[in-house]
């Protein structure tokens, strides 16, 4: 749709459309820029899928491993990533990463300088340590607790998650209320007591407090219920210059002087759009109902690349209820003693504790067919035993855990090969008395010692045989917590056309654009460590200043 100038509406210099931790960031960016913003959200609440996260944010370089005397160095984070990155991503995502590298460091440092999020560094290592710029501590930081009432009217209106958001991202770390929800509360209960009485939480809950508050200060208007329709041009195939949108059944323009950001979130809600780019078996989705491919829409509408829009952040999840329906609810379940995972030809085919499990259960044959699917856990019962949450969420959908007195009965009931399975269990059961796993190394690395608490030097309590009936199956098969497929951008993260021209006016952050990082995800928080980061990036383009790009 063409706007002139001239046509009715409330102007302003920047449009973000969505309210996540990108589109927030950029907001605030732009208004510290001293310029008009707008943030267009679509449903009654604020913060998308970042507002329901854990908030573990990947940002090497940061100050705060520099205060604890943590040396770190963008070649050692280039190196990193070019190490571990899937087979050429290097050429056509390098330049991406050389600004994410560059700018994430002073996006952190003036989101603290211009919001009240506090962050602190989280004792994690790099999924993928041992490789060349890889890291033990120093990349991982998290906001600190903070009350949703600091954005007043707008407390009740952040989106709630499923995630117990009452703990800070170190404290679940540290206390594991997953395992022990029961100890982790008497062991906290004044601070969580506090907490609910302040209203006070941690997490993505932070995040958003923090990042809206910012936002507001700066004079930011805020638009919810308010769904974006169609990108606004000044000629066919011209400069984007505004939004058309829709509240309470009423259209309006909305123009944009300087340009419009499409931070909207993934696709995963828009089943046509899913399963065309992830075909074959799915569990469940962990993010809001609103992430229905918007922004992928509205940028494909006028001319916009979309690219990489077979990633996603896979990971396991159960079964919780939210907004009245079934949920996925983000457990690492199948990361436990007494349990392997296998595919639908009953071998295994990772390690059980490897971070990036949700690449490997999405592995796609050259067609683009799922190669493994169904995926499913397999154990015994100490498996079960070993997590009351599991078996309290499992309730809320009757037959997600199927039971059976051998292993034989339980592959047939699940449709697998029961000899192949038998073997697969054995071998494992092999491997948990000779103390390695000679075919995945679980509970070797760096990440998999930590994720288990392995001591240096320490027994490598992954290795548990599956052996006590009853035997257990549970599906693993895709879980996504939002897609990251979008229009394709530059390193100023302005929009392109496929011949790689330039979109002018039109830029895309977050979850609505081509991830640089796709599924496989290189440190524990690469998904709002260069969201927030991209965000910043755009809005500095649009103010000219030299930290875009």
């Amino acid at each position: 749709m063409n706007a002139s100038a001239e046509s009715p509406g409330e102007s302003f210099d920047f449009i973000v459309v969505g309210s996540g931790a990108a589109a927030l960031t950029a907001a605030l960016t732009a208004a510290a820029g001293k310029l008009s913003v707008a943030i267009v959200e679509k449903s009654d609440k604020i913060g998308g899928t970042s507002a329901m996260s854990g908030a573990g944010t990947w940002i090497p370089c940061n100050h705060h491993a520099r205060a604890a005397g943590i040396a770190d160095s963008p070649e050692a984070v280039l190196t990193y990533l070019r190490g571990v990155s899937p087979d050429g991503w290097e050429h056509a995502e390098d330049h991406l990463w050389t600004t994410f590298v560059s700018q994430a460091p002073r996006m952190l440092e003036f989101v603290e300088r211009n919001t009240p999020l506090e962050y602190e560094l989280i004792e994690e290592p790099d999924p993928m340590a041992e490789h060349p710029g890889g890291m033990t501590v120093g990349r991982m930081v998290s906001p600190r607790p903070l009350s949703r009432r600091v954005t007043g009217r707008y407390a009740g209106k952040i989106r709630r998650s499923t995630l117990p958001h009452i703990f800070t991202y170190n404290e679940v770390k540290d206390i594991d209320p997953y395992h022990a929800p029961i100890r982790a509360g008497l062991k906290m209960w004044p601070t969580l007591l506090w907490r609910w009485i302040t209203d006070a939480r941690g997490q993505g809950s932070a995040l958003i407090a923090g990042l809206l508050r910012g936002c507001l200060d700066k004079g930011c208007t805020l638009m919810t219920e308010t769904r974006a329709l169609q990108l606004l041009q000044d000629a066919p195939g011209g400069r984007v210059n505004g939004v058309e949108v829709e509240r309470n059944g009423q259209r309006r323009v909305l123009h944009a002087r300087r340009g419009v950001l499409l931070a909207t979130g993934g696709f995963e809600w828009n089943e046509a759009m899913r399963e065309a780019n992830f075909p074959g078996p799915f569990d469940r989705i962990g993010s809001p109902r609103t992430n229905e491919g918007d922004g992928q829409r509205m940028a494909a509408e006028v001319g916009a690349q979309l690219d990489r829009m077979d990633q996603a952040n896979v990971h396991p999840v159960i079964p919780t209820r939210y907004d009245g329906h079934l949920h996925g609810l983000p457990i690492v379940f199948q990361a436990e003693p007494h349990a392997i995972v296998v595919d639908r030809t009953a071998n295994r085919f990772v390690s059980e504790y490897d971070y990036n499990i949700g690449e490997a259960i999405d592995a796609r044959n050259p067609d683009g067919s799922p190669k493994r699917l169904p995926v499913w856990v397999i154990g015994d019962r100490r498996f079960l035993q070993q997590s009351l949450p599991l078996r309290a969420y499992a309730r809320l959908d009757p037959g997600w855990i199927r039971q059976a007195p051998t292993l034989a009965v339980l592959a047939e009931t699940i449709g697998l090969p029961s000899e192949a399975l038998e073997r697969t269990v054995a071998r494992f059961n092999r491997f948990c008395a000779e103390g390695r796993d000679a075919d995945f190394g679980r509970g070797e690395t760096v990440w998999q010692r930590y994720k288990a608490g392995i001591e240096e030097g320490g027994q490598n309590t992954t290795l548990a045989p599956i052996e006590q009936a009853p035997f257990v199956a549970i599906p693993l098969n895709r879980s996504i917590l939002g897609t990251k497929g979008g229009a394709r951008t530059d390193n100023r993260a302005r929009a392109l056309r496929p011949d790689g021209s330039v979109i002018e006016g039109l830029f895309c952050a977050g979850l609505a654009m081509a991830n640089p990082f796709g599924t496989r995800s290189v440190g524990a928080g690469t998904t709002i460590g260069p969201n927030m980061t991209w965000g910043f990036v755009a809005a500095n383009t649009i103010l000219g200043n030299e930290a875009a790009g």
